[in-house]
């Protein structure tokens, strides 16, 4: 069920994106008496789905669902369609507009989803605001897991900077670690500040790791108890504080779950606090190294911050809020190319599939939808022949020296980005694929 509902997210998510995207092609085409032949939600190869004729324009809907299309008359596009070009210009068509007039058109898509992921942030702001772990907050520290151990960081530090810039939100730092490239991160760690090195191995290895790296620690304090469970026929109660584990000091979940792992399949004595009173519990641990039960949220220990917004106030946010996608995004695309290994954590729709929340949650939801239309329009602007961005650099050249790029060097510069595109398409899937099989 947790699959097709993350899937089902992520079919709304890309059907929306995309058919908005299309229309900011379709709509300044029809404007400037451009013929569209087809718009298509998905791709289409030898069949559709569904599909309906009005006026010149055939709608439908593909089978393959990698995107989508216009078709517009006299264009060199995914579709290749040779035979037109053959034929002399028409007035109807893409190559008799004026140049100004094919930009717009060519830009639209792009312009739609910008403006899209930023109503969307505002709707979003407006309707539940937004509310973020202050690093400042995490007043119990961090909890490490493998890898911020090797870096050096360790359980309980207080996380004060990355390269000397305080991270406002707690959930922001790795990101701020890989994108920035960070050098460093500095510490409290028992009253004193410490100076952690941060090698560009261990942001490949950040980048690769499908772990938590870091988490706010919080005490081990239960909240309730699994029915069936281990915990519950030890006699495990709602409101235990966890103080040890077979001797060993585990008040922080962290070093619960650390704990537990040592002793899969076997009994163990946990030393607990209750109303007060210390006393000693007997529990099996199961073979995936759990005893069954529910600690406190972070919520309940830790101040977090939450802001409201006003109708007005939403659209700043939102503007902001898709600024720092677009950073991010631009950052991103620099560590692919600068970091060792990088391109080893590229995902096709798997990972995005993934990113996903496993209930439906309408806020979660429409915040990655955000995302997504602010990445599918970074994306789509970047000078690649057979994106958007390909066919506006072409036509910023015709612009600047008067005249149009030969029809063969568009053709063949449509097939280079087509191959492209599709080599790229398969190895982040294929990443995909092979995370999935090899865990």
């Amino acid at each position: 069920m947790e699959v097709l509902i993350k899937a089902a997210q992520l079919v709304l998510s890309l059907s929306i994106l995309v058919v908005l995207h299309e229309l900011g092609h379709f709509i300044p085409a029809r404007f400037f008496g451009t013929r569209v032949e087809k718009f298509y939600l998905f791709f289409d190869p030898w069949f559709s789905l569904f599909r309906f004729k009005r006026k010149d324009t055939e709608y439908g809907i593909g089978w393959l669902p990698l995107g989508g299309y216009v078709k517009i008359s006299g264009m060199i596009d995914e579709s290749m369609d040779k035979t037109q070009m053959q034929q002399p210009p028409q007035p109807w068509e893409f190559r008799s507009k004026k140049t100004w007039q094919r930009l717009i058109i060519m830009v639209g898509g792009v312009t739609v989803n910008v403006l899209l992921g930023i109503f969307i942030y505002a709707l979003v702001m407006f309707a539940w605001g937004k509310e973020y772990l202050p690093s400042s907050s995490v007043k119990y520290g961090i909890a490490c897991d493998s890898l911020a151990l090797d870096m050096g960081l360790r359980d309980g530090d207080r996380i004060l900077s990355v390269d000397y810039n305080t991270v406002g939100n707690f959930s922001k730092i790795p990101a701020r670690i890989i994108l920035d490239k960070a050098k460093s991160i500095q510490v409290d760690r028992g009253g004193t500040t410490i100076d952690i090195p941060v090698s560009s191995d261990n942001i490949s290895k950040l980048i690769k790791s499908q772990k938590g790296f870091i988490a706010p620690r919080i005490p081990a304090e239960v909240d309730s108890i699994l029915p069936g469970k281990p915990a519950e026929k030890a006699g495990l109660k709602k409101g235990d504080k966890i103080i040890e584990i077979n001797g060993a000091p585990a008040t922080f979940f962290h070093d619960v779950v650390k704990n537990l792992q040592k002793y899969k399949g076997l009994s163990v004595i946990i030393r607990v606090e209750r109303a007060g009173q210390k006393m000693l519990i007997f529990s099996k641990v199961t073979e995936e190294g759990f005893i069954g039960f529910v600690p406190k949220s972070p919520e309940k220990f830790l101040e977090y911050q939450r802001l409201n917004f006003g109708f007005w106030e939403s659209f700043p946010a939102g503007i902001r809020e898709a600024y720092e996608a677009i950073t991010m995004q631009v950052k991103q695309l620099s560590v692919l190319f600068t970091v060792k290994d990088a391109h080893r954590s590229l995902g096709g729709f798997i990972s995005i599939g993934k990113a996903y929340d496993a209930q439906w949650d309408w806020q979660k939801f429409w915040s990655f939808t955000a995302f997504l239309s602010i990445m599918l329009a970074f994306m789509n602007i970047l000078p690649i022949p057979a994106l958007d961005g390909g066919h506006v650099i072409f036509l910023l050249y015709e612009i600047f020296t008067g005249k149009k790029p030969h029809e063969k060097v568009l053709e063949y510069a449509q097939y280079a980005g087509m191959i492209l595109l599709l080599s790229l398409l398969l190895y982040a899937n294929g990443n995909d694929i092979i995370r999935l099989v090899f865990k």
